[in-house]
């Protein structure tokens, strides 16, 4: 073998030993009489030392040493003079007798080191030595160990591990499915998976009553910090269960994995309806770290000859606790920021209660002092708070203000990394109006079952029908969702009918599964939990790019190996398609 022991391993209870490492130079430094030479491998560094007076053609060999040279030594594990205790291996050093280069190496385009000076496009291009830097190890292999740990948990609750289909039918449904040609049925196309759902819902009905995968998943959309187009889900399902049964048994998967990878104990897992979360947070995944929930002023706001506030639908306030003495300057900053183009306020309104009890905001010229002291009575504002307030349309205020919230949190030091405040976001809409379309949307997916006591709702009014779904939300990020599916054809057939789906569209789409209900589907539900948020959240990052070996960039393009790529003429004709230049 190529090593005795990793770069890792040894301490001065090898003091004394003859050993083999093998790995790549980190760095050299030469002392004119002495070279030390770092070397690196996945389970750390140890220092070797050449001596020039004891083997001179050996140390001068080392000198020529450059970095992420592949090396193999063999020598003593000796004490050092100067030791090193932030380094494991930094009580010893190895007296190096034989050096072997088993690899040259170019100079790197950046530094394998912990803090980097390659930028994320030049880290992509050269992901297999990014892959070298600590940080990106540490992230891969805590992704191996959460998976490891989820496999376990769920094998010990009865749950069977089966694959499902990459290559299936593509549904009108939901995200932009990626296409895949059929080139032995000329003209037809496959689809890649945005979710095994309705393959998991058939192993219900096939009697496997418990089933997971974690599970490779695509979606042709935008990207942004925590979205790639391929990414892997915890995809799970169960039969002859309620929603209570698929709460419990998930709070406990995810309570497991924080104890046994981050060693915490997550105590509380509370409970809040989606019209709770948009009424008091503007988003259906709100951060509940910290506070500063929304308060609706609008009764004591309006009608008072300010017409920003008097023509609006809504007007919602947050109380920033502590923050009366704001300047002017971090006011307008706090305003061009609601400004831009990516939240779209018209502008912010402020009221400070200051210190002695009085207040002043930014329309004294519409509020006297007994309005704005009925803004702070109904906001609970107390002295030394700001009240900031923006109005408009009533979804769009809640996205904003949500939006400020989020921000604020963040620059004044709420959302604290290492804080973990999980809850079940509850009780969604059934369904979604499209103005464009005109017609209904599933909020969810298709297969989605309503509340137990809604189904007389379905014929009556759908809007208002709610549905027997639940996400899972920690620090404002939706780590998973689910739900109880529907299990009775006429149901399903119902939902598609109300989707704007014609019989023939939804047996053509969805046939068989309409076909499998016919043969006794039992009740059954489930969820999926994004394997790669729960990863990144667990090493304290918001993107999830480098806890995946190998990601593509915002432009979904892996500049490693430069894809994607045109294909030739010849992949043309063998899948029957009409060659198309794209400009360079």
């Amino acid at each position: 073998m190529h090593r005795s022991h990793t770069c890792g391993d040894l301490n001065l209870k090898n003091q004394g030993i003859l050993v083999v490492l093998a790995g790549w130079v980190q760095k050299t430094r030469d002392l004119g009489g002495m070279t030390f030479v770092d070397l690196r491998d996945r389970y750390g560094i140890t220092q070797l030392v050449f001596n020039m007076d004891t083997n001179a053609e050996l140390c001068t060999q080392a000198r020529k040493l450059g970095r992420e040279y592949v090396i193999k030594i063999s020598g003593d594990v000796v004490e050092r003079e100067n030791k090193n205790p932030k380094n494991p291996t930094g009580d010893i050093e190895i007296d190096v007798k034989s050096l072997e280069v088993l690899n040259a190496s170019k100079h790197p385009p950046f530094t394998i080191e912990d803090k980097t000076d390659g930028g994320d496009d030049l880290r992509m291009q050269y992901r297999y030595l990014d892959l070298r830097r600590n940080p990106i190890q540490e992230n891969i292999m805590l992704r191996h160990r959460v998976g490891i740990e989820t496999r376990k948990y769920l094998d010990s609750i009865g749950f069977i591990d089966v694959e499902t289909p990459y290559l299936i039918k593509s549904t009108p449904e939901g995200a932009r499915d990626f296409i895949v040609p059929s080139r032995m049925n000329p003209g037809q196309f496959y689809a890649l998976p945005q979710s095994p759902q309705t393959f998991k819902q058939l192993l219900m009905v096939s009697g496997f009553d418990r089933y997971y995968q974690i599970v490779k998943c695509f979606r042709d959309e935008d990207l942004r910090a925590d979205r790639q187009p391929e990414f892997t889900q915890i995809d799970c399902e169960m039969a002859f269960v309620e929603q209570e049964d698929i709460l419990n048994t998930f709070e406990g998967m995810v309570r497991h994995l924080f104890k046994v990878v981050l060693d915490i104990e997550i105590e509380d897992f509370p409970r809040m309806d989606y019209d709770d979360a948009m009424k008091l947070y503007g988003s259906d995944k709100p951060d509940t770290r910290f506070g500063m929930t929304f308060v609706d002023i609008a009764d004591v706001a309006q009608g008072k000859g300010f017409g920003v506030f008097d023509t609006a639908e809504a007007v919602l306030g947050i109380v920033v606790q502590g923050a009366a003495e704001y300047t002017r300057k971090q006011l307008d900053k706090l305003t061009e920021w609601v400004k831009r183009p990516q939240i779209g306020a018209k502008g912010l309104i402020y009221c400070k209660i200051n210190e002695d009890g009085s207040t002043k905001s930014s329309v004294d010229k519409f509020f006297n002092e007994d309005s704005r002291e009925a803004w702070a009575e109904k906001a609970g504002a107390e002295k030394g708070d700001l009240i900031l307030i923006l109005s408009g349309e009533l979804d769009k205020t809640r996205k904003q203000l949500g939006e400020l919230r989020l921000h604020l949190g963040s620059e004044l030091g709420l959302r604290d990394p290492k804080v973990f405040k999980p809850l079940w976001v509850m009780d969604f809409p059934l369904l979604e109006w499209d103005e464009d379309t005109e017609r209904y949307h599933a909020m969810h997916h298709p297969f989605t079952s309503p509340k137990p006591d809604q189904l007389e709702l379905i014929n009556a009014d759908p809007s208002k029908v709610k549905a027997n779904a639940y996400d899972m939300v920690i620090n404002g990020v939706e780590i998973g969702g689910g739900s109880i599916r529907i299990h009775d054809r006429e149901l399903q057939s119902k939902m598609f009918d109300l989707l704007g789906f014609t019989p023939e569209e939804a047996q053509a789409q969805f046939g068989f599964l309409m076909d499998a209900f016919q043969y006794g589907a039992p009740p059954h539900g489930g969820l999926a939990l994004g394997f790669d948020r729960l990863c990144s959240m667990f090493g304290g990052s918001e993107s999830i790019r480098d806890f995946i070996a190998f990601p593509k960039n915002n432009s979904g393009r892996d500049l490693m190996i430069d894809a994607p790529s045109p294909i030739d003429n010849k992949q043309y004709d063998e899948l029957f398609l009409k060659s198309t230049h794209v400009p360079s």
